[in-house]
């Protein structure tokens, strides 16, 4: 059987399953800011704690959404060495080839800390390769509601 379709058979019996936990990792002030530079996004909700504590209804700064969705690569744990030998077998590459829907229920507040939960939505054979659908939620520490809830569509070819 080739490698395309023992993975494929594996990710079907995966489907629907949660397959993963990430680490927490702290959202600081820091990192805000220099998301805030790296983006040229610098709104004073998110780089201002003075007048955040004043004017803003969290009453501290809040990280940018796009900040939460880019440290996905961090959170899932997707791109250390390790994880692409025991999740991938028998690939060579993988592909991030988009997103499907990205929603930020709750806002992450400076000092807040997040992980990233990781289930399998679907999975199929695509030009030579799979390509494997995962939900994405973002939990924050004490939260009632995710940061970030996003269908991330991935691509891996032997």
């Amino acid at each position: 059987m080739s490698a395309v379709k023992q993975l494929i058979q594996h990710y079907q019996g995966l489907v629907g399953q949660e397959i993963h936990i990430g680490p927490w990792l702290e959202i600081d002030q820091q990192r805000i800011d220099d998301f805030a530079r790296v983006t040229r996004d610098e709104q004073w909700i998110h780089i201002d704690p003075e007048r955040a504590a004043r004017e803003s209804p969290y009453r501290t700064t809040i990280a940018h959404g796009f900040l939460t969705l880019s440290l996905l690569p961090y959170l899932t744990q997707s791109n250390h060495p390790e994880f692409f030998a025991s999740n991938y077998p028998g690939m060579r590459l993988r592909v991030n080839y988009g997103l499907n829907k990205v929603r930020f229920p709750a806002p992450v507040l400076c000092g807040a800390r997040l992980r990233a939960r990781t289930a399998v939505q679907s999975v199929e054979a695509v030009d030579r390769g799979v390509q494997i659908v995962y939900l994405l939620t973002i939990d924050i520490d004490g939260g009632s509601k995710p940061a970030c809830v996003a269908e991330q569509i991935m691509r891996v070819y032997p």
